[in-house]
């Protein structure tokens, strides 16, 4: 897909409501989405409905683990609060605080860099070894933040930045969830919405880090530019036009 129509898009977006005024039900329905995509292509076991049901229409569902309702509605929370992060610099102090809001009473780790060795499951990539945790995401931080500064294209830096974190992959579990918030913190600070990775999505999605660690992130762009092709198409339904609202 061509650059030049996302930004249309997110043009016409623009002119109907900026990114931090989105109306509270429609951030809220995106939120659900987001959470939903992203823990269910982690494992969590509640479907689309069950996580509306718990977070749209405030009401429990039955038979379901414990931490995947809390996975949800904490998830929900940390996504919520996107918006109000969105004006400060992303740290290192940021990317603990995520994991322990989603984490906090799920795993004993919560909000704490991985002090054990870890392998990704389905990649040939072995992620660093503990000790060096910290000081490549201490570089993560810095090149981040250089990158940004010098006003690198917002997808071609998404598609980095993720790629280098989950390499790191500096939790015990939990990185993929992080990550995406990451990504999406990303891009409402350079005026974009949330993209959703979704369970259709999972094997083009894990396909294209693999292909990262060739050397090309090509394929990981793309992928991030139809996904927010797919966003704003959704947020435009969402919000209607001006006529609407009259």
């Amino acid at each position: 897909m061509r650059k030049d129509i996302l930004w249309t898009l997110r043009e016409q977006l623009l002119t109907r409501t900026p990114i931090d005024s989105i109306p509270e039900g429609v951030w809220k329905r995106t939120g659900a989405l987001n959470t939903w995509g992203t823990n269910a292509i982690e494992g969590n076991t509640l479907s689309r409905a069950d996580v509306e049901r718990i977070l749209l229409e405030q009401k429990s569902v039955g038979n379901r683990p414990l931490s995947d309702v809390m996975e949800t509605i904490q998830h929900a929370s940390a996504f919520a609060r996107l918006l109000e992060r969105r004006a400060a610099p992303i740290r290192l102090a940021t990317v603990l605080e995520l994991h322990e809001e989603v984490f906090r009473g799920i795993q004993t780790d919560a909000g704490q860099w991985r002090r054990v060795n870890v392998r990704i499951g389905g990649m040939k990539h072995a992620p660093p070894r503990m000790e060096k945790v910290m000081p490549m995401m201490s570089t993560w931080e810095e090149e981040y933040n250089r990158r940004d500064m010098f006003g690198e294209d917002p997808f071609a830096l998404g598609a980095r930045s993720h790629f280098d974190f989950e390499s790191i992959h500096p939790f015990s579990d939990g990185n993929g969830r992080v990550g995406r918030l990451l990504l999406n913190l990303h891009f409402l600070k350079h005026g974009w919405p949330p993209v959703h990775i979704l369970p259709p999505d999972r094997a083009r999605y894990l396909r294209c880090l693999v292909r990262g660690h060739d050397g090309d992130l090509s394929d990981l762009e793309g992928f991030l530019v139809v996904a927010m092709a797919r966003s704003l198409l959704d947020l435009l339904d969402q919000v209607g036009t001006r006529e609407d609202e009259l």
